[in-house]
């Protein structure tokens, strides 16, 4: 009984049971309608890449998991949240294609500038924006949500002029590589594995890890003990840009052209909820990445279901977003603390 109570006050236990849920969803979806109990489980190879709703989750998450990275630093740094990476992440789109493509061109088939050029000046925009951010909420000391309001408004807007409010098409192969895939492999996952490898390294090797968490927990205490609170918190609204430009990077090559309108649209939120599923205090302090990353596949897993389900994508969100109060709910403290104060008088009613 013990060992059990230890395992449930573990903080991966929750955001690990909330996916198995979702997938039991699948499994029993799957029996009632005739099918193979574990179909979503089920990986094949199908016109020479992988298939299967398991590595549809894997490859259409990859967006929300990288912009979970990074807005699990500012969530534990700051003590709010990111809201400007979706429209970061569409302005990346314009600003790399528009370099590749040229100004005032809306569809080629060849690069008027090297690739390597678009990529990087595009997440040179992206880090800037987070520098912006950083500086707003670290040195201005604004509160973080109406400091990154300004670039959650301007960013798509300053996109949109870029692009002359049009589609610029890229339709080169190798700007659909990040995209799409190397061999039978899904790109997104690996340029995913890659920054969660690249973010867990730094965390382990450099002591950031330690500064944003003591800093997140009490900013005041942090500065006397000798931590430049400002300056990490700065850096960590860096690293969020840069994850938003990455985010970016990958679904602009996924439909190969600038689309400012939608890329990134309402992606912040599930930003948002993926460290909250993942066990993460909205408050700041100590962080689970593992545990952001689960409620990023989390929240893509309900989506892919919902699908699945026959649910129209118009009403998806409704059902979405019920579940996810469900998980939220379950996660939260006060709800933590009423069903450990419930089993604490039974245990006292039994010794009795």
């Amino acid at each position: 009984m013990s060992k059990l109570k230890a395992l449930t006050h573990r903080k991966l236990f929750l955001p690990i049971v909330s996916m198995i849920l979702v997938m039991l969803i699948n499994v029993i979806y799957d029996t009632a309608t005739g099918s193979a109990p574990f179909s979503f489980f089920y990986i094949t190879v199908k016109n020479g890449v992988l298939y299967g709703r398991l590595i549809d989750v894997l490859n259409r998450g990859s967006e929300i998991a990288i912009l979970a990275i990074g807005m699990t630093i500012v969530v534990s740094a700051s003590a709010g949240t990111d809201i400007s990476v979706g429209s970061v992440m569409a302005l990346y789109s314009a600003v790399c294609c528009v370099t590749l493509a040229g100004f005032g061109v809306t569809n080629t088939s060849t690069y008027a500038r090297p690739l390597i050029v678009g990529i990087l000046l595009g997440i040179l925009v992206c880090v800037l924006c987070g520098a912006i951010n950083g500086f707003f909420v670290a040195y201005l000391n604004i509160q973080p949500m109406v400091a990154t309001l300004i670039l959650w408004s301007a960013g798509r807007a300053i996109g949109l002029l870029l692009c002359n409010s049009q589609y610029v098409y890229i339709r080169v192969p190798s700007f659909r590589v990040i995209g799409g895939y190397i061999g039978f492999l899904p790109t997104p996952i690996l340029v995913v594995a890659i920054c969660i490898t690249v973010m867990t390294l730094f965390l382990k090797f450099t002591a950031l890890g330690t500064y944003v968490q003591s800093v997140g927990i009490n900013k005041k205490a942090a500065r006397i003990a000798g931590f430049n609170s400002a300056r990490i918190i700065f850096l960590a609204y860096v690293i969020c840009g840069l994850c938003a430009g990455l985010a970016g990077m990958v679904a602009t090559s996924r439909i190969y052209s600038a689309d400012t309108n939608n890329i990134g649209l309402n992606m912040e939120l599930d930003a948002i909820l993926s460290v909250a599923l993942g066990g993460n205090s909205l408050a700041g302090g100590k962080f689970s990445l593992a545990g952001s990353l689960i409620g990023a596949y989390t929240i893509q897993a309900i989506t892919t279901t919902m699908y699945a389900l026959g649910v129209d994508p118009a009403q998806a969100p409704v059902f979405k977003a019920v579940v996810v109060l469900i998980i939220v709910v379950i996660q939260a403290q006060p709800v933590k603390d009423f069903f450990a104060a419930r089993a604490a008088r039974k245990a006292v009613k039994e010794a009795a």
